[in-house]
């Protein structure tokens, strides 16, 4: 199985060395046991709700509240991503409603706290900016200022998912 589509984007030399790290499974493994040695304890919608909206209050005062925040299977999210936000307006009545919902992928209920933490930050960015653009990253960084690296660790973690080597329950 080919994982480079994970790492396209990085400059050629440290694509090179992702893929070594890959290649050893024993290797990435050590990576995950060294770096997050255990799972973060935000299972329920309810806490991973307010695990989100502690960021937002901290970060996003002035934006939207949000209305929901799920665990939700990662077939159900837009092009496989591992969260969406979603936006969507009614018209209720004389009034105009916005209501914004993030779901995040099941299978980050037993991811490092860090990497969580990474998706929770890139979802609420999208209450400002809705496209990746620059302001959109520094928005990221200002939030987490390890967005960067979370977010190459994140992609890790697809991969040790999917060779079912986690260790995380």
């Amino acid at each position: 199985m080919s994982f480079k589509q994970y790492f396209l984007h990085y400059p050629e030399s440290l694509q090179t060395q992702i893929l070594q790290l890959i290649e050893h499974d024993e290797s990435l493994v050590n990576y995950f046991q060294n770096k997050y040695p255990k799972a973060h304890e935000i299972k329920s919608d309810k806490l991973l709700f307010d695990y989100s909206y502690d960021f937002k209050q901290r970060f996003l005062k002035n934006t939207p509240r949000m209305d929901s925040v799920a665990y939700k299977k990662q077939s159900d999210l837009v092009k496989n991503a591992l969260g969406t936000h979603t936006f969507k307006r009614q018209q209720h009545g004389g009034k105009l409603k916005a209501k914004h919902h993030i779901a995040i992928a099941g299978q980050l209920r037993t991811a490092p706290e860090a990497l969580l933490r990474c998706l929770v930050v890139h979802e609420l960015a999208h209450f400002k900016e809705l496209d990746h653009n620059k302001a959109f990253y520094q928005l990221c960084c200002h939030m987490a200022p390890d967005y960067h690296q979370l977010e190459l660790d994140l992609r890790l973690f697809l991969v040790l998912e999917q060779k079912q080597l986690s260790f995380y329950e």
